[in-house]
């Protein structure tokens, strides 16, 4: 019996699969503060499982990745060309250009994937500060509590990655590379306050604050800074954990004028850098993927990029390559649409995304030249790549419970390049994120 059929089989309909239990699992998340506005985040009954063996190819596969997005942000810094080719854009580029003060790009990343027994395919890389690993070890505490738990750990060997400590690790190494010297230094978490993961900053704020590290959360235009100092309701902030992102900083300049300056002036360390935009943005699988950078990459790379990242370009009346063979991109794209998605270059929660095998042939020509009316750099194409798909007992308001087929988005978090733990993500649909309407469930390695 596989593993998800063995939990399956545990669930009691007096207990696990009654209304009640529903509830009472519906009411311990929102007091855990594990909500996404005002939605719980996890309507399932059970966890993802993933055996040590997956856990083992994907750390190879991930931190290869990340490694790669690294060696591209330096690399983008000394050659205009890939400025270009990933489609930064003028308002971006000044931001980008500011020396932080130390070399990590994104302290904080994650990689969206799809898990398969015979493979492992990346869909794009969260390199600017992603939502969700206090969500995410929460999540698992509660049900690694479960008695339905504790009836399947009998016999097996199964554990849980804890994003938060990892991170605040990761946080201070990043402080410390910059050159801060202050033990603990105090954090600020800083976003806008309607932004609807309000709730996972104070369950980070919290956790910080009970291992010794003194944590606020603010908004940016509640920061000041004197030309030394960055502080918040006149307390120093000597390092920021950036949740706000790049594209709100250049959206809304003066509400971000303190913590630019400060970071500007090096007067504080910002985690994650402005220079983590660069692998950030989806056309980073691109510059992986078109033969005209390869060298940049070592053969065991280009292998790895090969395995795990899908064909991608950023969307262009050009010529370019595909399968061993070259000729225009347009052709292809029209050509190839069922095996193409057209994706925002710069964008988040599955906006403006098009699935090429969902779209009729007129409905995809029409968002091509659309796409291609928006200023360079704005669209990318890539290629499909298969799915997973699992059985997950799903509860409604009224407790009833349904069994749904669910796509399975696995998404692996990095702190300065290095597992640390999983987003599992699902969806009835063929875009599986938090923000469009997804949910998540708890992932555990078995093994």
């Amino acid at each position: 019996m596989d593993l998800a059929a063995s939990w399956h089989a545990l669930l009691r309909p007096g207990d696990e699969l009654s209304p009640a239990f529903s509830a009472a699992l519906a009411a311990e998340m929102r007091a855990r503060r594990l909500t996404f506005g005002d939605r719980i985040h996890c309507p399932f009954l059970r966890p993802f499982f993933l055996t040590a063996a997956d856990e083992a190819r994907i750390r190879a596969a991930a931190e290869t990745i990340a490694a790669l997005g690294e060696r591209v942000a330096r690399a983008a810094m000394e050659t205009p060309r890939l400025f270009h080719d990933l489609g930064v854009t003028e308002a971006e580029a000044p931001l980008i250009s500011i020396e932080p003060g130390y070399g990590t790009a994104s302290t904080a990343s994650r990689l969206d994937a799809f898990l398969l027994p015979d493979s492992l395919r990346f869909a794009e890389y969260n390199a600017e500060s992603p939502a969700g690993p206090a969500y995410t070890q929460r999540l698992c505490e509660l049900f690694d509590a479960l008695p339905v738990m504790s009836r399947f750990r009998a016999g097996r060997n199964v554990r849980f990655h804890r994003p938060v400590p990892a991170l605040l690790d990761a946080l201070l190494a990043s402080y410390r590379e910059w050159g801060g010297r202050r033990s603990p230094p105090t954090v600020a978490i800083v976003d806008w306050r309607d932004v609807p993961t309000w709730s996972e900053f104070e369950i980070i704020r919290d956790a910080f604050e009970e291992a010794g590290v003194p944590t606020v959360v603010n908004a940016p235009g509640e920061l000041s800074f004197d030309g030394q100092t960055l502080t918040a309701g006149g307390r120093q902030i000597d390092l920021v954990y950036r949740r706000v992102l790049l594209n709100d900083i250049v959206a809304r300049p003066l509400e971000c004028a303190a913590l630019v300056d400060a970071y500007k002036a090096r007067a504080v360390c910002v985690a994650n850098t402005f220079r983590c935009k660069l692998p950030h943005k989806k056309a980073f699988f691109a510059v992986l993927t078109d033969p005209a950078h390869a060298g940049l990459f070592s053969d065991d790379e280009r292998a790895a990029i090969r395995a795990h990242v899908p064909w991608t370009r950023l969307l262009a009346d050009a010529a370019t390559e595909r399968n061993g063979t070259r000729g225009p991109l347009l052709e292809i794209v029209r050509r190839e649409r069922d095996q193409l998605v057209l994706k925002p270059n710069d964008e988040y929660g599955g906006k403006g995304v098009v699935l090429g095998w969902e779209a009729s042939e007129s409905a995809w020509d029409d968002a091509l030249q659309t796409a291609l009316r928006d200023p360079h750099g704005s669209w990318i194409v890539q290629e499909r790549i298969a799915v997973r798909r699992e059985i997950f007992p799903q509860f409604d308001d009224a407790g009833g419970v349904t069994l749904r087929d669910m796509l399975v988005d696995f998404a692996p978090y990095l702190f300065r390049g290095r597992i640390g733990g999983y987003l599992t993500r699902l969806s009835a649909t063929g875009l599986a994120n938090v923000t469009s309407g997804g949910g998540q469930v708890p992932p555990f390695v078995v093994g």
